[in-house]
């Protein structure tokens, strides 16, 4: 072929056993005339392509969406998607609840300094985490800060330092302490915080323990309402985190 067509082309292409059919309605030598039916093939069974119509071309509807109205909104979320969402968060806030519960009865419990009895080492207003386990695996050791139960009254509740644990003999003499005739080495006292009191010698009983506050002479103490036993020690004293500039671990 030269690459130009006429009236031949479609006659040309079909005799070259291409795939392109003739046109409808024309005379081909040797072969039926092809007529097409509507909706459906030539007459000779050959099947013809149909140009797609779309259905709302057909139907006569609009063509653009933005055409068909306003469409109803649909709810982004059902009855029991909410509902399950509901139930999801109080299953949550109820496990939350358990866990601070367990911890703080059994682990961790979380402790406000009133007072000026601990100072300088810790000051008025302090927030404190006091560690409940250390003492439930173990024992109280001297110089550790532990929280514990007023003996007098235990209701309430002090932070003390541990001097002498039990079978110790703790004497003091102008205010110096010694615990089985040895110095304490209380370096965080300062000087203006010392006392000048005396005590003992006195032996801690088996299963008790002497506390002091740092403030020697603004404690309220084992000098003054005995010894602490060891069920009334809640626990140690182990972080302060509060203020957070004087945060430090103990």
């Amino acid at each position: 072929m030269d690459g130009t067509f006429g009236p031949d082309a479609g006659r040309i292409e079909h005799q070259a056993g291409t795939s392109v059919p003739p046109a409808l309605g024309e005379d081909v030598p040797g072969e039926p005339r092809r007529v097409a039916v509507p909706g459906g093939p030539y007459e000779d069974g050959t099947p013809y392509a149909q140009a797609y119509v779309p259905a709302y071309a057909r139907a006569g509807a609009p063509q653009n969406r933005e055409d068909a109205g306003p469409r109803r909104a649909e709810p982004s979320l059902t009855l029991t998607q909410v509902r399950d969402e509901l139930v999801a968060w109080v299953k949550t806030l109820f496990s939350a609840a358990v866990y601070a519960t367990l911890i703080v009865t059994f682990g961790f419990q979380v402790a406000r300094v009133e007072g000026q009895s601990m100072a300088p080492t810790l000051a008025d207003q302090d927030r404190l985490i006091v560690n409940k386990l250390a003492y439930r695996i173990g024992d109280p050791r001297r110089g550790d800060i532990v929280m514990l139960y007023y003996p007098i009254n235990p209701e309430k509740s002090f932070v003390k330092r541990v001097i002498a644990e039990e079978n110790d003999v703790v004497r003091i003499v102008d205010g110096r302490v010694y615990v089985n005739d040895v110095p304490l080495r209380d370096d965080y006292v300062q000087p203006d915080y010392r006392s000048h009191d005396d005590f003992g010698p006195q032996v801690v009983p088996e299963g008790y323990y002497f506390v002091m506050g740092d403030h020697r002479n603004s404690s309220s103490d084992s000098r003054h309402w005995g010894m602490v036993p060891k069920k009334y020690v809640i626990g140690k004293v182990q972080v302060r985190w509060w203020p957070v500039p004087h945060a430090r671990i103990f």
